[in-house]
């Protein structure tokens, strides 16, 4: 389907800047002025202490949560200054794989992957089934998973389902929250791996939020670390492994990530 030209996105812009985001529940402020950039192409990983805001982050992107202040700046636009079906022409550009997946329990893996179909497109029966499938097929599932439902299947195929669901419509920017969570190494290694292939493949735009060490180092472009509110800093591992600040001192270069650098550049 096509977009409204109004919607073209630039190309000299990132495909997401948040500015002066404040979200609070009551009187409590999650998060207060914080400022990030997503560009295009990247993946970006999003880290920080728990209860720091990296999920509420994500879901206000989203719409999920309000903002008290900020601009959001989606694919070149003031998400604020839309209309309602340029805001739906937004959002048919993003997918989302919640923690623990989220699958609909009642539904299949098939019917679960249509939901946004049904949702923002038009389509016959016959050709959401064909791209329901596709969809399985690129995530590394079997056919047979297709008429599974969430109780069926294990934790790594719920992560990948889950996926195959946030790719319905075939996204720029892809949202992640703790997609390896819950997976042995080896599911999670190859998640990552996946999460690669399908940048290269689709064009992908990657937002990650994710404590897992492995993934910020073999998936990430780039790593911004949430602190006192804010975007406290961003940049490749290497940078912020020489970053001065406590816990990214803790957290970068503790025991448990000095394996991470045996070897590495």
């Amino acid at each position: 389907m096509q977009q409204p030209s109004s919607l073209t996105i630039p190309t000299d812009q990132a495909l997401l800047s948040a500015r002066g985001i404040t979200v609070g529940f009551g009187s409590k402020l999650i998060l207060d002025g914080l400022d990030l950039d997503v560009f295009r192409g990247e993946v970006l990983g999003v880290v920080g202490a728990s209860g720091t805001g990296k999920s509420v982050l994500l879901r206000t992107i989203l719409g999920l949560n309000k903002r008290q202040a900020g601009q959001l700046i989606l694919f070149g636009h003031d998400k604020d200054q839309l209309g309602a079906k340029e805001q739906i022409s937004i959002e048919k550009r993003m997918g989302v794989l919640f923690q623990h997946g989220a699958l609909f329990s009642s539904l299949t893996v098939l019917q679960n992957i249509q939901v946004p179909m049904r949702e923002y497109l038009s389509l016959p029966q016959r050709l959401m089934d064909e791209l329901a499938i596709s969809k399985i097929e690129m995530v590394g599932l079997k056919p047979d998973a297709a008429h599974k439902y969430p109780s069926e299947l294990s934790g790594g195929m719920i992560k990948r389902a889950a996926l195959a669901r946030a790719l319905a419509l075939d996204p720029a920017l892809v949202f992640l929250d703790e997609p390896t969570s819950g997976l042995d190494p080896i599911g999670a290694a190859d998640f990552d791996d996946l999460i690669l292939t399908l940048r290269k493949s689709l064009g992908l735009t990657v937002f990650m939020v994710t404590h897992d060490l492995d993934s910020l180092y073999n998936a990430c472009d780039r790593v911004a670390v949430l602190s006192d509110k804010k975007v406290l800093t961003s940049g490749t591992m290497t940078q912020l492994q020489t970053f001065d600040h406590p816990w990214v001192k803790r957290y970068f270069c503790g025991t448990r990530a000095v394996r991470q650098w045996d070897g590495s550049e």
